[in-house]
């Protein structure tokens, strides 16, 4: 893989910035001061160790433009059912696993990263499953926030826990309407 193509939006949770390989979506940030940042992200994110070398702005591929209109949605506090394609190839097999389990947590609700490695059948890799959820390239998408500790503790997340904070607020808001 050598080029993506993106979009970047402004939205409630900063600038936005989504990326498309020919597999499917591929990266997702947020929280960007400026395009430019989020640009940057996109480009210098974990992914750039696997080959990617450019990105190439895209503003009328459908398919971003269908992620943008998800996405808007969700940050106006819509639950919504990311049905899309998802690249996940930027991860190790681990990593994959545990991003498909993470796939599986509904809007509004919250598992521990015990229970992700209970569901990969890998009990005792907490610590690895909260290390891939950090490496997690499709933040939203991917719903890494809604992960926590089997304490009911935030736990980290690669955005700060503001965001998390913020993200879990929005999606209990919603669910009490």
């Amino acid at each position: 893989m050598t080029a993506m193509n993106y979009i970047c939006f402004n939205s409630e949770f900063g600038w936005v910035g989504v990326a498309t390989s020919d597999q499917g979506i591929a990266r997702v940030t947020f929280g960007g001061q400026t395009d430019a940042a989020v640009i940057d992200r996109l480009l210098n994110g974990s992914h750039r160790k696997r080959g990617l070398n450019s990105l190439a702005h895209d503003p009328l591929n459908p398919e971003l433009l269908r992620v943008e209109e998800l996405l808007k949605k969700y940050f106006n506090g819509v639950p919504v059912d990311f049905d899309i394609e998802l690249d996940l190839s930027l991860g190790t097999p681990f990593q994959r696993c545990v991003w498909e389990t993470a796939l599986r947590i509904p809007y509004g609700q919250v598992q521990s990263y015990g229970w992700i490695a209970r569901e990969i059948e890998n009990p005792k890799a907490m610590r690895a499953v909260g290390g891939a959820m950090g490496a997690n390239p499709l933040a939203i998408i991917v719903p890494c926030h809604r992960v926590v500790r089997s304490d009911g503790g935030l736990g980290g997340y690669g955005g700060g826990l503001h965001w998390k904070r913020k993200l879990l607020a929005m999606e209990r808001k919603a669910e009490a309407v």
